[in-house]
């Protein structure tokens, strides 16, 4: 059986990471989400269990101290994890894992899973990304500064990362990560039982 792909989508905060997600799931119903928790406040209409698992700061702890995490940062404040969930079974079983992850997170889980696509998500340009972090109405002018000042340092991260895409819209996104994925399944490395022609004519 064909291993499934670990999907690692991130990018500096406000590129869109989310809404590219959701539609990409849409999209790929064959794709299961890989669910983050954390320790932040959930946004209104986030449903625990469905956008992330949001635990109290000591909840956190305890998972961390019983190694229930791929991987786990501090950001912004607030930790973020990627519980285990069985993530390798899965994969083995050839299922499709999608991991919506910080730009530290992801380096995290590249060290230990490198075999997994990495994608990096852009935003058109700066003016654009403070634009949609100022369109949340969650930040005052202090993280606001804070935030971009990040977002140009995480950017820079990219240049790790196996793929890039512009979030210019997300139809346009969707459809570029949707060819990364194609390319990637039929890549020789990923399909070598295929070449299993050794009883001849």
């Amino acid at each position: 059986m064909t291993r499934g792909l670990l999907i690692v989508i991130s990018g500096a905060s406000g590129t869109g990471k989310g809404t590219v997600c959701k539609k990409l799931l849409a999209d790929l119903p064959e794709v299961a989400y890989s669910i983050s928790a954390t320790t932040r406040t959930p946004r209104p209409g986030e449903v625990d269990g469905r956008e992330y698992y949001f635990l109290s700061v000591e909840e956190f702890k305890t998972w961390i101290a019983e190694e229930k995490f791929l991987e786990y940062a501090n950001v912004y404040g607030n930790f973020y994890g990627t519980p285990l969930n069985k993530i390798e079974e899965r994969l083995n079983r050839g299922e499709d894992i999608l991991l919506e992850i910080d730009v530290q997170g992801a380096l995290n889980v590249k060290e230990k899973c490198p075999d997994g696509i990495y994608i990096f998500l852009l935003p058109p340009s700066l003016d654009e990304l403070k634009r949609r972090i100022e369109g949340r109405g969650t930040e005052n002018p202090e993280s606001l500064a804070r935030r971009l000042k990040n977002a140009v340092a995480e950017i820079k991260i990219g240049l790790q990362y196996d793929y890039v895409v512009v979030n210019d819209t997300i139809d346009n996104a969707t459809a570029q990560i949707k060819t990364i994925l194609a390319a990637e399944r039929l890549k020789v490395a990923r399909n070598t039982d295929k070449f299993d022609f050794e009883g001849g004519f």
